[in-house]
């Protein structure tokens, strides 16, 4: 069992505001073969568990992650020469925390950005990638956005969450037309504290549902062209 577990950060070396960006989850192999390159957290399915429950578990107990808001099961990378050594099948999930979050890891375990990912172990970089994939194409036709998003969020933070999961700026009022008529999001009817320069506060939103569901199955984002 493998997790990719993506969340969206804010970048926290670099000075200065910074826009949100896609994370990865990674922890640093200690072990040969290919000790020193970052893998996706997981481990071996134990004879009385199911696969979501020993994700769970692997998550919890190896990089003491247990802030996730949707897991489900992506795909089974299968080619015999994956690994060295015995055969090994892996089964991926798909994990995700929301922003702004902030659990801690362990010193062997870091987010990255999805955009500069170091050097991976095995196939795991394919695994990211398709991941990846699948959470953006999940971004237009489902509700998935809830599981990125804090509780209640102005729209411009949204915004800043699905630019950075899918990769392109997103116009701010377009995005919550199109959520607002699908019935995904829902003013909660207060407003968020003015800034220092003042001016109007900001309506507050939130998700109508904290589960996954289709909203439009033929619908799809699609970058400003």
């Amino acid at each position: 069992m493998l997790a990719v577990v993506f969340q969206v950060r804010r970048t926290e070396t670099a000075p200065g505001p910074q826009k949100p960006q896609l994370n990865v989850l990674l922890w640093q192999r200690a072990r040969e073969p290919q000790r020193g390159a970052w893998s996706l957290p997981g481990g071996r399915l134990r004879d009385d568990e199911d696969i979501t429950t020993s994700v769970r578990r692997q998550l919890a107990e190896k990089v003491d992650l247990r802030e996730l808001a949707h897991l489900e099961q992506l795909a089974v990378f299968s080619d015999p020469d994956r690994v060295p050594g015995r055969r090994v099948i892996a089964s991926t999930f798909l994990g995700l925390v929301p922003f702004p979050a902030t659990p801690e890891l362990p010193p062997d375990t870091r987010w990255h950005p999805v955009t500069a990912l170091p050097t991976m172990a095995f196939d795991h970089g394919p695994m990211v990638a398709h991941a990846r994939t699948r959470l953006i194409a999940k971004m237009s036709y489902t509700n998935i956005g809830f599981a990125l998003a804090p509780r209640e969020f102005v729209v411009s933070t949204l915004r800043d969450i699905y630019g950075a999961a899918l990769g392109y700026q997103v116009d701010a009022t377009n995005l919550q037309r199109v959520l607002a008529r699908r019935g995904v999001i829902t003013p909660t009817g207060t407003f968020a504290q003015s800034g220092r320069s003042g001016g109007r506060p900001a309506a507050l939103y939130r998700f109508t549902e904290s589960a996954l569901r289709v909203t439009d199955e033929f619908a799809a984002l699609r970058p400003p062209g």
